[in-house]
């Protein structure tokens, strides 16, 4: 998910969480399942990334795709803001940029004319408008982390790098109920990047080329997706390539985006 720096302070973390209405759902111990089935895939297109860009959220809106990057003063060079992408040119034009030395930025999704941003160890996100990005508000997440960010019909999605999905009610952002990720009866942690799809979540899983399928309601894990070619790939086009992190799905064309950190490349496959 971050900067190798940063290894040591997640793994330290112990995270929790309020409820309102729902209780956290709990994993079938008993279960029996073998690994999660793997799901192929093509690559139909390969587009132009910014390679300055260390990669937390992909998201489109009305035909534009939007890409949030994290960064801070520390020990991460990286821009902490997030834009609109020119797909010919991979480029972000910049229209919200945060203040480095307090924010480093993380995942992004737009649910009903307004962008969400989260920050990582801020314990605040942001909400914008999507036709002006003009800020709107600031609210406090409900961990202490922030990382990936999605929504379904109802509520936002949040992942803390936990195996815990936070579902969040868009307009009070208060956290409706809980739902933890688990394949075999385990938790499955590092649960990173998300986008909803058709009724299901795809995660990035921080530390693999791997997105994970998961059911949205119970938390299983369905399928995986194994991305190692492509981050071959993008290492060999540009040696500073990182970690694998970015799904976006077009729901005006049906296709579906993935990229990585410093990636060169924005690929377009199809499953």
């Amino acid at each position: 998910m971050k900067n190798i720096l940063y290894i040591s302070i997640i793994s330290a973390i112990t995270l929790s969480a309020c409820t309102d209405d729902k209780p956290p759902v709990t994993p079938n111990s008993g279960t029996t399942d073998g690994p999660p089935p793997v799901i192929p895939f093509t690559v139909v297109n390969k587009l132009p990334h910014d390679t300055s860009y260390f990669t937390e959220g992909l998201e489109f809106y009305n035909g534009q795709l939007l890409e949030s990057s994290g960064g801070n003063e520390d020990s991460s060079p990286y821009p902490s803001e997030m834009g609109v992408v020119d797909k010919a040119t991979g480029k972000v034009s910049t229209k919200v940029k945060l203040d480095r030395a307090k924010y480093f930025g993380e995942g992004i999704t737009v649910f009903k004319d307004k962008i969400y941003m989260l920050t990582w160890t801020s314990e605040v996100g942001f909400v914008y408008d999507a036709k002006t990005f003009k800020q709107l508000r600031e609210f406090r997440i409900p961990s202490k982390q922030g990382w990936g960010l999605t929504h379904d019909t109802a509520s936002l999605i949040m992942s803390d790098g936990s195996s815990n999905l936070y579902f969040l009610d868009p307009d009070s952002l208060r956290v409706k109920y809980t739902v933890s990720v688990f394949h075999n009866g385990n938790p499955v942690n590092n649960i990173n990047e998300l986008e909803y799809v058709n009724g299901v979540l795809y995660a990035n899983k921080w530390g693999e080329n791997t997105i994970l399928k998961i059911d949205p309601v119970g938390g299983k894990v369905l399928g995986q997706i194994n991305l190692d070619n492509l981050a071959q790939e993008a290492q060999a086009a540009y040696a500073g390539s990182m970690e694998m992190n970015g799904i976006a799905y077009d729901h005006a064309t049906g296709k579906l985006y993935v990229t990585g950190k410093k990636w060169p490349i924005l690929f377009e496959i199809k499953l």
